[in-house]
């Protein structure tokens, strides 16, 4: 049997359905399964034992009509028994109807409904204590015969990366036996960033740690960002801000999160890559985003966060744009929560 698996855009999605691959191969370990993804979020699938094969949707394809019509024609020469179309958008639609697969799967959209042969309908309500995120991901494959499995997703890395990371901090001053922290300082968007000024008291409540070690997950291109944060932080928490020393690839950040302790800020991609490394993690989620979708109740032993919700009433919140949403999201409603992270995994 030979299986595509589409699952385009965010690392989180993209990491998120890894699991499919591991809960497909312990039903049918003689499955054929490839990953159809985004080049960006190849890091955090290298090294997965149980994807045998990349396929990478790149602009290209996805900007120029001739160039998605080549796409398509290499997908359907690939003959698959099975698609299963994570992503849902107009691509993947097209993607899955002209694979030629004789079992496609999605979720059920009213206006795609016809393209699929499984189009089937998410929980609204986790059923087994994980995210919806992973097991509306599972329910797609209850098509396939599967059961639900209960499984995280992990990133695997090679022990050269490990070590080679473990040098790098090293060289850089960075003491192994010591606390470290990493700071995911930035969402993805404005709408998805706990305000800075916001960020700056978390970050020196997490400082008052004994020896701790703070670094700062950024881009070059989001250091002035980053240095308005690190600059608004006292004396004594600047002094515990390792701000130059950052990763320079995506693998490079993964690897550096292995040798943390924690990993704290702005739920997105740093939070999901830490718990695929079985980091604990301490998240401040986005007042447009549904805690629930990405944090499960198996979860809340090892993984904290914080969302909208767990200040406002639904009906305080409707009619609140996300700027005024995070205004209500103030660090002293927050900060009792991070104390007792930090009293568990630091102290």
């Amino acid at each position: 049997m030979k299986i595509l698996i589409i699952q385009q855009k965010m690392i989180g999605d993209v990491l998120t359905s890894t699991i499919l691959f591991d809960v497909i191969k312990k039903k049918y370990p003689d499955a054929e399964l490839h990953f159809l993804l985004n080049t960006h979020t190849f890091p955090v699938v290298e090294n997965h034992p149980h994807i045998d094969n990349i396929i990478f949707f790149s602009p290209k394809e996805e900007q120029n009509y001739w160039e998605l019509l080549k796409f398509l024609w290499r997908i359907k020469k690939q003959k698959y028994d099975v698609v299963i179309d994570i992503y849902g958008k107009l691509s993947s639609n097209l993607i899955s109807m002209f694979s030629g697969a004789k079992t496609k799967i999605s979720y059920y959209k009213p206006y795609t409904s016809f393209i699929y042969t499984h189009p089937i309908k998410r929980l609204k309500t986790a059923e087994n204590g994980l995210s919806l995120a992973l097991e509306n991901r599972l329910k797609l494959l209850t098509a396939l015969d599967i059961d639900f499995m209960e499984l995280s997703p992990k990133i695997h890395l090679t022990k050269t990366e490990k070590e080679n990371a473990k040098s790098f901090l090293q060289k850089n001053g960075i003491r192994l036996d010591h606390p470290m922290a990493m700071i995911s300082v930035l969402g993805s968007s404005a709408s998805k960033t706990y305000p800075k000024h916001y960020m700056v008291k978390l970050i020196q409540e997490l400082a008052k740690v004994e020896n701790i070690q703070i670094l700062f997950n950024y881009i070059p291109a989001q250091k002035n960002e980053v240095e308005e944060v690190y600059k608004n932080c006292n004396p004594e928490t600047r002094n515990k801000i390792l701000i130059d020393v950052y990763a320079k690839s995506l693998r490079d950040f993964i690897a550096v999160t292995h040798h943390c302790n924690v990993v704290v800020g702005n739920e997105g991609g740093a939070i999901n890559m830490a718990k695929a490394l079985d980091i604990p993690t301490f998240a401040v989620f986005s007042p447009k985003i549904n805690k629930k979708n990405w944090l499960g109740k198996q979860e809340l032993n090892r993984h904290f966060a914080i969302g909208v919700e767990d200040i406002l009433d639904t009906k305080d919140r409707e009619n609140l744009n996300s700027e005024e949403l995070y205004a209500k999201m103030q660090p002293e409603q927050i900060v009792h929560k991070l104390k007792a992270f930090i009293e568990k995994f630091l102290n």
